[in-house]
C-alpha cells in the first residue's frame, strides 16, 4: 500500500531539512579533507574555532554575514515574486556607487549619523535603479530576468572600472579607487556591544550596518507576510494566472519586486564601503551577490532562515581563512570547494532527502491515525 502525502511541519521544512543538507555537505567535505591527508575532525575544530573561538573572530564572522544577509534578502524577495534575480552582484556594485557619492559629498561637512541615512537612501536608490531596467524588460518585452540580470553584472563592473579610473580617482593616485572618506563617512564599530560582555575585538570591521541588516530582515518579513503588496508578490510567484484573474497588475508587481530586491542588494555596499574600506575600490562586493543566492535557498527565503544561513557562510569565510593558515595543505581553493558543497546540497540537491523524510512523517501520521481509530473502537 502506498504511503499518503503529508505536509511537513514547519520546523522540519525550515529547520530539520536544511540542517540535514548542511551536515551531509560537511560529511562530504570531510572526505575531501581526508583525501588530502588531513584529519577532518581537526579541520572542523579549527574551522569552528576560527569563526567563533575569540571575540575578534566572531566579529569578522558577523561582518561577512552582514553582506550576505542583504544579498540573501534581495534574492528572497525576488523568489517570492517568481523571479530569479542573479544580478545582486551588479546591483550591490552600483549601490556602492550611490553610497560612495553621498560619502564623498558629505564626509567633510556632516557627522556619520547625518551621512549614514542619506547613504542608505543613495545605495538603495542606485541598486533599485539598476534592477529597474531588467524588470521593465521582463515585464514589457518578455526578456528573461536571469539573462538580463547576469549581463547587467558585467555592465556594472565595467562602469565602475571606468568611473574609478577616469572620474573618481584623485589626480595624485595611481590606484583605481576614490579618495579615502573623512570621518564623517566612517560607520561606527560595534566594539561597544562586545565590551558589554568584557570582550575586545581589536580591529575587526564589524559595524552598525549589521544592525541595519537585521532591521531589513524584519521589514522584509513585514512586507512579504503582513502587507497587501507582499500578498500580491506571493500570489504572482505562486500563480501568475491567478494574480491576473484577481486583477493584479503584473507589470507593476514585477517592477516593484525587482526594485525592492535591487535596493536591498545595493544596501549591502554600506558594509564594505562605509564600514570597512572607507573608499570606493574595485570588486568590493567580493562575490556576495552570488553567495546571497545560496543563502536565500538555504534559508527557505524566510528572513530568519536567511540570517542563520548568512552566519553559516560568514563562518565558512572567516573559519576557512583560519583553516588555510593552520593547515597549509588545505588551500583557499579547498575552502571554496567546501562552500560549493554547502551550496550544492542546500540548493541543487535541496530535495534529495525530502521524499524520505516526507514518507517517514506520512507513515508516522498514518500509524497515529490507526492507533486513534483503534482506541475509539
Amino acid at each position: 500500500m502506498s504511503v499518503p502525502f503529508v505536509k511537513l511541519p514547519r520546523w522540519v521544512d525550515f529547520g530539520l531539512l536544511p540542517l540535514v543538507n548542511v551536515l551531509v555537505a560537511f560529511l562530504v567535505a570531510g572526505l575531501v579533507v581526508l583525501a588530502v591527508g588531513e584529519n577532518p575532525l581537526s579541520a572542523a575544530a579549527i574551522l569552528v574555532e576560527g569563526a567563533f573561538g575569540r571575540a575578534s573572530n566572531i566579529a569578522y564572522t558577523l561582518f561577512y554575514a552582514t553582506s550576505f544577509i542583504f544579498t540573501g534578502l534581495a534574492v528572497a524577495v525576488a523568489f517570492h515574486g517568481g523571479l530569479f534575480n542573479i544580478g545582486g552582484e551588479g546591483q550591490a556594485y552600483i549601490g556602492g556607487l550611490g553610497a560612495g557619492l553621498v560619502a564623498l559629498a558629505l564626509d567633510r561637512y556632516a557627522p556619520w549619523y547625518v551621512t549614514f541615512p542619506i547613504a542608505i537612501g543613495g545605495a538603495a536608490l542606485f541598486g533599485a535603479g539598476w534592477a529597474l531596467i531588467p524588470a521593465l524588460l521582463q515585464a514589457r518585452r518578455g526578456s528573461h530576468i536571469v539573462i538580463t540580470t547576469i549581463m547587467f553584472n558585467f555592465i556594472a563592473a565595467s562602469l565602475m572600472v571606468y568611473l574609478l579610473v577616469d572620474i573618481l580617482k584623485p589626480l595624485s593616485s595611481m590606484a583605481p579607487e576614490s579618495r579615502t572618506f573623512a570621518d564623517g563617512a566612517h560607520l561606527p564599530s560595534l566594539a561597544w556591544l562586545f565590551e558589554l560582555f568584557g570582550w575586545r575585538i581589536r580591529s575587526a570591521p564589524l559595524n552598525i550596518s549589521f544592525l541595519l541588516a537585521l532591521l531589513m530582515a524584519f521589514l522584509v518579513w513585514v512586507l512579504i507576510w503582513r502587507s497587501k503588496l507582499g500578498y500580491e508578490i506571493r500570489t504572482m510567484g505562486h500563480s501568475p494566472k491567478a494574480a491576473n484573474y484577481a486583477g493584479m497588475r503584473q507589470t507593476r508587481i514585477i517592477v516593484l519586486t525587482m526594485m525592492i530586491s535591487g535596493g536591498l542588494a545595493g544596501m549591502m555596499s554600506l558594509n564594505p564601503v562605509l564600514g570597512d574600506q572607507h573608499r570606493l575600490i574595485l570588486d568590493f562586493v567580493g562575490g556576495a551577490g552570488f553567495v546571497g543566492i545560496a543563502v536565500a535557498l538555504m534559508g527557505r527565503s524566510h528572513p530568519v532562515g536567511i540570517v542563520l544561513a548568512a552566519v553559516l557562510f560568514g563562518m565558512l569565510y572567516q573559519g576557512g581563512a583560519e583553516l588555510s593558515f593552520e593547515m597549509p595543505t588545505i588551500s583557499r581553493d579547498m575552502i571554496v570547494i567546501i562552500q560549493g558543497l554547502v551550496i550544492l546540497f542546500a540548493g541543487a540537491l535541496e530535495h534529495m532527502f525530502r521524499p524520505t523524510i516526507q514518507r517517514l512523517f506520512a507513515t508516522m501520521t498514518q500509524s497515529r491515525s490507526v492507533a486513534t481509530a483503534g482506541k475509539e473502537n
